[in-house]
């Protein structure tokens, strides 16, 4: 079974891309859905421990919890010492599970994949990318955010020209949805065509 790595910067299509993969019949596991699942479950008492006062009804209030780690680094390796582990161990359960059912080919849609040294998890990696006046627009749109936000994220964020250095595969997402349900095509054909040989 090969696993594929998803990344790419925020605005850059991840998740478009990630439900492409789904409809082509291959199976995603999302670092994110899995972190919401977390944060309504196992994960909030550990976190309300950590950071009294950020959950309601025993789910996770994000933000409180970003009041918290917003522009606290040390917070914020607080929360990812909790949730990171636990996310890892859905990921295993995923590809234990894909790997019984005989799966040739998974994707992990990671944001911050290289950040956290995932793609030692994986053996390939697609980033997902476009330029710059492309990604502001879109990330601009979205409600409540602003251009402090967008910058504080991004600096988080290893660069794109570096992501796309460190890629097997990248996808330039800024042609409409054809192209790139083109180019996941092509990636996926590819993949499965090299399990094969």
């Amino acid at each position: 079974m090969i696993v594929l790595g998803l990344t790419g910067s925020i605005g850059m299509g991840k998740s478009t891309a990630a439900q492409m993969f789904i409809d082509e019949g291959i199976p995603v596991h999302s670092s994110d859905e899995a972190v919401h699942r977390l944060y309504s479950g196992v994960a909030a008492p550990l976190i309300e421990e950590a950071f009294p006062g950020t959950t309601i009804d025993g789910k996770v209030d994000r933000v409180k919890l970003s009041t918290f780690v917003i522009g606290n680094p040390e917070a914020l390796r607080k929360l990812e010492r909790i949730v990171h582990p636990l996310v890892l161990e859905e990921e295993n359960r995923f590809r234990q599970e894909a790997l019984r059912s005989g799966e040739k080919l998974v994707v992990f849609d990671i944001p911050l994949l290289f950040e956290t040294g995932a793609e030692k998890r994986v053996d390939k990696v697609l980033v997902l990318s476009a330029p710059e006046d492309v990604q502001r627009k879109r990330v601009l749109g979205r409600p409540g955010m602003t251009p402090a936000k967008l910058a504080a994220i991004l600096a988080r964020q290893t660069p794109d020209a570096e992501k796309r250095r460190r890629a097997d595969y990248v996808i330039d997402t800024r042609y409409d949805l054809d192209v790139t349900r083109s180019e996941v095509r092509k990636i996926i054909h590819s993949l499965v065509d090299m399990r094969q040989r």
